[in-house]
């Protein structure tokens, strides 16, 4: 079953490969439009935008799902649903596809929620506690932003029709639809988990490893990205700002936090929040080229350093605590080639995947100043990837083994090396052929030295102080006990899931307790319902007294009327 699917996407992969490649060249875009219904002259359409942007990362998309379902057949060996497995798999891919191709917010909004829903099915797919506060936690912090867009779709009733393309060049003029632009950022921020939506992304680690390697390149976390990049004219200035700001934040957080964690997944993931804050951030300075040219590139060394992880997890036995590894290059030598190769792409190393984009965003944002704040945050946000990937490859491949002392770690059998091999090629490749596919002049950029080789001097920086921390903190005394309050304040990523756990869910319910209590269950009870409920029982018996002795009572009452009237006379 695992192959067939395999063979489908990849043959649709390519497909949509090619037609982007025709489009692009013909500068060709395509429009369908189905009427479902009409109501008082406001038709609910469905509508498919086919152009380069959505064709292109509707192959990418599905050439790293095809390769996770392949990867998925041995990780998931012995898995009595895999079936199920494979099957939520392909739904989260099809909720994927509706999102990319719609330029409709009614048909955004399924595709949106079925990413919501699934996503929540397959990180409590491990069914245990952990799981499922994560996953309660992950659709909580999803459904704060498909409330916006039900709001955003609630107010282009005005406007008679939900086809936001339309109206996108006009919006910077219009206080309606710059309402609809603030609800779309807020949804995008949710999905994309920026600062104050971060805390639910290290959570969803919880699902298995090859959904966290879809997830996490190039489906759920994206989709806000990929938003954006399509209501990129309709943001304002100020909306920009705030953009810029959040998504900085987000990245220099990130980046911060992965140095102090210890989870494998957590590290990655961290990793991918911090690329995230790196898109956005460049989508606000205007630049949605970039940002989309860096979610491709991504994509391809995000799936792959996920799917690396997820052997090196398999191989020590659901191990995922990076000080119980090391000297891994030993026992899985291809696995950790490939593990080096995609860290690597991540920090930015000429010539791999990720160096195109990465260093072509950087040398944007020093063509134009904006203010020492910008300019700092993005250069330490980089330093600061190439410090915890440097500290993650000593932890993991070069250091001492911290294992069992009798283990039988050995590489990954062939059907989960073929999965990551479908990927190693692009990791190395595919940064210089988007340059030359999605740029028809290149870019020239023309900086000061010292500007023009920063990257390369803050890169050399961070990795250097990454493999200093791993050797000084490895011992049975870890420095980072001695500044235990900084050192979890960083690793639990400034407190955030702490506030978004106990602060949303623990406080609200305790004082939602205390308010059924005393006005639900106490003071409207006594006076409501309760209150009428027993007058009226009380009056029906009184009342039910007189009728069943009303002849007495008639005669009692003429009795007494009789005695009145002889007294008065």
């Amino acid at each position: 079953m695992c192959f067939i699917y395999f063979v489908v996407m990849c043959f649709f992969s390519i497909v949509s490969f090619f037609m982007s490649l025709n489009f692009m060249i013909l500068d060709y875009e395509l429009m369908l439009e189905f009427e479902v219904m009409s109501i008082n002259s406001c038709g609910i359409l469905m509508t498919f935008l086919f152009d380069w942007i959505s064709l292109l990362f509707m192959s990418f998309v599905l050439f790293i799902s095809s390769m996770v379902i392949l990867y998925s057949d041995e990780y998931m060996l012995g898995d009595m649903f895999l079936n199920r497995f494979i099957v939520l798999v392909c739904l989260f891919v099809l909720s994927m596809m509706l999102l990319i191709v719609s330029p409709n917010l009614i048909s955004i909004l399924l595709g949106w929620d079925g990413l919501g829903l699934v996503s929540y099915c397959l990180v409590v797919y491990y069914q245990n506690i952990k799981s499922y506060n994560a996953g309660m936690i992950t659709a909580l912090s999803n459904r704060v932003g498909d409330v916006a867009l039900l709001m955003s779709i609630a107010w282009m009733v005005n406007y008679g029709g939900f086809n936001y393309i339309y109206y996108v060049d006009v919006s910077k003029m219009d206080y309606e639809m710059g309402l609809i632009s603030w609800l779309v950022v807020l949804a995008a921020m949710t999905k994309s988990a920026q600062i104050p939506f971060s805390s639910w992304l290290p959570a969803a680690m919880a699902a298995p490893t090859p959904v966290s390697s879809l997830v996490h390149s190039s489906t759920l976390v994206t989709a806000g990205v990929y938003l954006l990049i399509r209501f990129n004219f309709a943001l304002s200035d100020n909306l920009m700002w705030f953009l810029l700001f959040v998504g900085s934040l987000t990245m220099f957080m990130a980046g911060l936090g992965a140095n102090y964690e210890f989870d494998l997944k957590k590290i990655i993931a961290l990793s991918t929040l911090s690329q995230l804050g790196l898109m956005m951030s460049i989508l606000a300075l205007g630049e949605y080229k970039l940002a989309y040219f860096h979610l491709l590139t991504h994509a391809l060394f995000k799936a792959l350093l996920f799917m690396c992880a997820g052997c090196v997890i398999h191989n020590l036995n659901n191990c995922q605590d990076i000080r119980f590894m090391g000297g891994l290059v030993m026992q899985l030598p291809l696995t950790c080639t490939y593990f080096i190769v995609s860290n690597l792409s991540l920090c930015g190393l000429p010539f791999l995947a990720g160096f195109y984009s990465k260093d072509l965003i950087l040398e944007v944002l020093s063509m134009n100043y904006l203010n020492l704040y910008i300019y700092l945050v993005f250069f330490l946000s980089t330093g600061l990837t190439v410090c915890y990937t440097f500290r993650l490859i000593y932890y993991v491949v070069v250091g001492d083994f911290n294992y069992l002392s009798i283990n039988m770690v050995k590489d990954s059998s062939f059907i989960m090396l073929k999965g990551m091999m479908g990927l190693i090629f692009f990791v190395i490749m595919g940064g210089s052929m988007l340059v030359w596919l999605m740029f028809s002049t290149p870019y020239f950029i023309c900086l000061p030295f010292m500007m023009k080789i920063m990257a390369l001097i803050v890169s050399l920086l961070g990795g250097w102080v990454g493999y200093e921390l791993s050797q000084f903190s490895l011992t049975s005394s870890l420095s980072s006990l001695n500044w235990l309050e900084s050192s979890v304040f960083f690793s639990s990523m400034w407190n955030m899931p702490f506030i978004f756990t106990f602060g949303m869910n623990y406080y609200p319910l305790i004082l939602g307790k205390k308010i059924y209590m005393m006005i639900d269950q106490g003071w409207s009870e006594h006076l409501g319902s309760q209150n009428i409920y027993f007058n009226m029982k009380n009056s029906s018996k009184f009342f039910q007294i007189m009728y069943n002795n009303n002849l007495k009572i008639f005669l009692l009452l003429t009795f007494l009327w009789v005695i009145f009237m002889f007294l008065y006379i």
